[in-house]
């Protein structure tokens, strides 16, 4: 164990050894700018199809449909905006529990005069397909939903969701943000049947900066960014090819290991309930019908959230109170809320999540550290 216990991968992981290895060329020696002519741009440029490569083979889509940006938010942007300006059709769904870039992306579309409503839930919490069968229509551009939630865990229908799409709303195009799924699900376009994926390198042991928007196909997209062509248009300006080979690389580590990691994660997941019993009032945050292991949001304790971080903080165990882009708003969290949470109860929810290299140390070293924290603010209320 080191000197800290780190359980906030679901906001980022350390980078790998092995990635950090694959991009220390491309920070010095092999500088090149991918659209020069010279062995030095040629080069830059091969590595640049090495690593689309890497991530067509994990989604099972043609090289040609990867499109790098600059992380998750601006593949986004990329996808939802673009895609849904393409389209003749002008309604928009989005899931009850997004992440806050693509909740502002249909946003922006509802000031363009599209009609942007939210995918229904069920009263557990998970998506009410019945319900989103009578919200599609033949009028409906696009239905961005995610695959696993970021504060909670919880693993959409998207394959359901996909099938109803393709009966009732033939011109709609669905999105998904994967990045809480890439290289923790199979994530093909032939599994859960979505038109553009939303993917980043930070969240699977790669670096910050590099995010892709992948096609399944071939599929009418307006540019929202100008300049040269680079990306086939749709991300204009000089790629970061060290970030993008690092992604490459790690998206091929993740799903060498997934199915190892996958068990991994699960174990440390219920070792860490087993010990979070002991917690008077605890409640497991898990909406839906099934929950990916490598996140555990909860509520127990009757102080808020951010005052256990930090008397956590102060113990070595980095946490998290959900979202890291959420916190930074200081708002309550709208996908807490969507699943019936009052604000009470929102403010004392916690998320850890675990990573390949967490150890069951680890997580008992949290554990003991939430047992004396709770001990201690007890005796701060009595």
């Amino acid at each position: 164990m080191s000197a800290f216990v780190y359980l906030d991968h679901a906001a980022t992981t350390p980078l790998a050894p092995e990635v950090a290895s694959a991009m220390a060329p491309y920070l010095a020696a092999e500088f090149g700018n991918p659209s020069a002519r010279h062995p030095l741009g040629v080069r830059a440029a091969q590595a640049l199809d090495r690593a689309r490569a890497q991530l067509a083979r994990a989604l099972l889509v043609p090289a040609a449909q990867v499109v790098f940006t600059s992380g998750g938010t601006e593949a986004a942007n990329l996808a939802v905006l673009g895609l849904a300006r393409a389209s003749r059709p002008r309604h928009v769904l989005v899931g009850a529990t997004e992440h806050a870039c693509v909740r502002a992306c249909t946003a922006q579309l509802a000031r363009e005069g599209f009609e942007v409503e939210r995918i229904a839930l069920a009263a557990e919490g998970g998506v009410d397909l019945d319900a989103f069968a009578r919200q599609l229509r033949p009028e409906t551009a696009l239905v961005a939903h995610m695959a696993v939630n970021n504060e909670f865990g919880t693993i959409a229908p998207l394959a359901r969701m996909s099938k109803l799409m393709r009966a009732r709303a033939k011109e709609a195009r669905l999105v998904v943000d994967a990045v809480q799924a890439l290289g923790k699900l199979d994530c093909a376009a032939s599994e859960l049947g979505w038109d553009a994926l939303i993917v980043s390198a930070h969240k699977l042991g790669g670096p910050k900066g590099a995010g892709a928007c992948v096609f399944a196909r071939e599929l009418a997209v307006q540019a929202i960014a100008f300049g040269g062509g680079q990306e086939h248009g749709l991300r204009p300006g000089t790629e970061n090819v060290p970030a993008i080979v690092g992604f490459g690389a790690a998206v091929e580590r993740a799903e060498a290991a997934r199915a190892r990691n996958l068990t991994h994660v699960a174990r440390l997941r219920a070792r860490m309930l087993e010990h979070l019993r002991a917690l008077p009032g605890l409640r497991v945050i898990a909406p839906g019908e099934a929950v990916l292991p490598h996140i555990l949001a909860f509520s127990a304790l009757g102080a808020p959230a951010e005052v256990v971080l930090h008397h956590l903080e102060q113990r070595g165990v980095y946490v998290s109170t959900g979202s890291a882009c959420q916190t930074l708003s200081k708002s309550l969290s709208p996908g807490l809320s969507a699943i019936g949470l009052g604000e009470d109860e929102i403010r004392r929810v916690l998320r850890v999540s675990f990573g390949a290299e967490t150890s069951t140390e680890d997580v008992d070293a949290a554990a003991r550290a939430l047992l004396d924290v709770a001990h201690e603010l007890s005796g701060q209320v009595s």
